[in-house]
């Protein structure tokens, strides 16, 4: 038994000693949604990867709640407000961190992140990966 506790205090702290290093920032446009329509198909294009780095760097949950409404705001203003719902619904549901999609909240760091503040070496590996 004491061999057992042994090797899981080993095993986890060789987990907590990993420092998290945040991928290369990239985009898909607007997921698994078209990024236009048929005559304007670059249409939500900008508004979505400006979505996709704050979903890539993560946060709080009032971040990604702030960057979802941000993404509805700008597609509706754009013209579209029935779409920017949809859009709006579809980034709530199928955007949570706990997902291992490559379009989850904070998907530019290991899985799983969850909700939580950026650490200042966090930050630091934001700004210098900023596109």
């Amino acid at each position: 038994m004491r061999l057992l506790v042994i090797v899981c205090l080993i095993a986890l702290g060789g987990c907590a000693a990993r420092p998290r290093v945040l991928t290369e920032f990239h985009s898909d446009g607007c997921s698994s949604f078209p990024d236009g329509t048929q005559s304007n198909p670059n249409k939500w294009l900008s508004h979505c990867i400006q979505h996709d780095f704050a979903y890539w760097q993560g946060g709080t949950r009032e971040q990604r709640l702030q960057a979802d409404r941000e993404l509805r705001r700008a597609v509706s203003a754009g013209g579209s407000p029935v779409v920017a719902e949809w859009m709006y619904l579809g980034v709530r549901i199928g955007g949570v961190p706990w997902l291992p999609t490559p379009w989850r909240w904070g998907f530019g760091w290991p899985y799983p992140r969850g909700y939580r503040e950026l650490s200042a070496d966090e930050e630091r590996q934001v700004s210098e990966r900023m596109p």
